[in-house]
């Protein structure tokens, strides 16, 4: 333990503290920007990229679309997750910036289905899987590197840092693209507005490799090679060994599944619903929900911090329980205040009635920050640092890739469905919430009788040991 307590104690200056974690953050935040992009334009794309003549298919191809590239980021998880297992967490920081910023930045060149036909969702739907790959290496390896510097006793809190910047990233994807749209009216946008927010990741990138090119490695990553105990074969190690399959296996149906669907439903799937059952003009909805992002943002940190008191599993739990049990009053609620079917597009709501949506977009926030805020440090507490990386990589891109990427698709295509708007009417529009509440109450049922808190190990602490109460 004197190794690790040697480690640690180099980097608890609050100077250096604040270096790591800015860096880390900056540069996954830019990330998440580039990845949400799409994810914020969906229900625009797809007129651009896909046939016209279907308004339902489109949408659902627009989405799928964008589920696609979380469908391949647990094999980003592998590739990348591996790599940083035996190269180190700054040379795969370095390749999955690279790798994301472009992808991004290309999209902004992309021809429409009007000029080249099918070419175009083709290639597409490459550079969304080429970003869901380069996504998939990038958040293990800066929940990683954050926690592999800060001090045991304070990781919840340091590590709910990097929990702020899929919001923060959504939130300035948000704020670009309204202000395009603003700045270049509907039909110039529509014309070629919608590339600049893309094209900008170039100077993002520049930025984002200026900063982790500066960044040093972690200091266990550090110490293991300098011992020579880095992992020979991190996936054979992982998924190989039964004792770390089993925490690999927890982890997803107990943590990072219901964590998925939470945080999508808050954010993505609550920006959808606004915009399409709910008749909401594009300017009305971003407003609301980035009133409803900075309000919540801040309880990232706050259960963070709290979770190094009280345990990770109980907060995550709770927001698990707490929006299967709320969720379809709360979409209830949002449809009574915004009262569609007044007009074809509703661009102004009474003070009240504004005020009651951000505070019901809030609600679902808080369960967003709750399950999110201490994922990171329940993660890596559970995997020893030779295949860390690997390890926390795959169940945490399972969980919200899968799980929760798909969301959006499987919610829309739920309360659209012809066969379900006919046997539930107007209820209809709550269909979708059936696939969240069922995964949240499964993380909630497996968490709460087999996953174990892991707030007091020690991260370089051998599996066995560490996954244990």
């Amino acid at each position: 333990m004197a190794a690790s307590e040697t480690a640690a104690a180099a980097i608890t200056e609050p100077a250096s503290l604040r270096s790591v974690i800015l860096a880390s953050s900056l540069g996954t935040l830019f990330e998440w920007y580039d990845f949400y992009l799409y994810g914020t334009l969906a229900v625009f794309f797809g007129d651009l990229f896909f046939p016209s003549g279907n308004e339902r298919a489109a949408l659902l191809a627009s989405l799928a679309t964008f589920g696609a590239g979380f469908g391949v980021r647990p094999l980003g998880a592998i590739v990348f997750g591996r790599v940083g297992d035996l190269v180190g967490r700054k040379y795969t920081f370095v390749i999955t910036m690279t790798t994301m910023g472009l992808s991004t930045a290309f999209i902004g060149f992309l021809p429409t289905y009007a000029s080249v036909g099918l070419l175009a969702p083709a290639i597409l739907v490459t550079l969304r899987l080429v970003q869901g790959l380069a996504l998939g290496g990038e958040y293990g390896g800066a929940a990683t590197y954050v926690a592999e510097h800060v001090p045991d006793e304070r990781r919840g809190f340091y590590t709910s840092f990097i929990q702020t910047t899929a919001t923060l990233g959504f939130f300035l994807s948000l704020g670009v693209i309204a202000t395009c749209r603003l700045a270049y009216g509907a039909a110039r946008f529509k014309a070629f507005g919608w590339r600049v927010p893309f094209l900008l990741s170039f100077v993002l990138l520049a930025l984002s490799l200026y900063i982790r090119l500066r960044m040093s490695e972690s200091p266990l990553f550090a110490r293991l090679k300098t011992e020579g105990k880095v992992s020979k074969n991190p996936l054979k190690e992982s998924f190989g060994n039964p004792v770390n399959l089993r925490y690999v296996l927890l982890a997803l149906f107990g943590a990072t599944a219901g964590q998925g669907v939470v945080w999508y439903t808050g954010q993505f799937y609550a920006l959808t619903f606004l915009q399409k059952p709910l008749n909401l003009d594009w300017r009305l909805a971003y407003a609301l929900m980035a009133a409803a992002l900075a309000l919540g943002t801040p309880l990232f940190v706050i259960f963070g911090g709290l979770s190094d008191r009280i345990g990770r599993k109980k907060i995550m739990l709770a927001g698990c329980v707490l929006a299967a049990l709320t969720y379809v009053p709360i979409y209830a609620g949002m449809k009574a205040l915004a009262n569609p079917g007044m007009a074809p597009s509703v661009t102004s709501l009474p003070l009240t009635s504004a005020a009651g949506l951000v505070a019901l977009l809030f609600v679902q926030m808080v369960y967003v920050t709750m399950v999110y805020g201490p994922i990171a440090a329940y993660l890596v507490e559970l995997f020893p640092t030779s295949i860390r990386y690997t390890s926390m990589s795959l169940p945490y891109h399972i969980g919200n890739g899968w799980f929760g990427g798909f969301l959006p698709l499987i919610a829309t295509a739920l309360t659209t469905s012809p066969a379900i708007r006919a046997r539930f009417g107007d209820a209809a529009i709550y269909t979708g919430l059936a696939y969240p509440i069922a995964v949240s109450l499964m993380t909630a049922v497996v968490g709460s009788l087999l996953v174990h808190e892991t707030k007091d190990h020690r991260i370089d602490t051998p599996i066995r040991s560490a996954a244990a109460s």
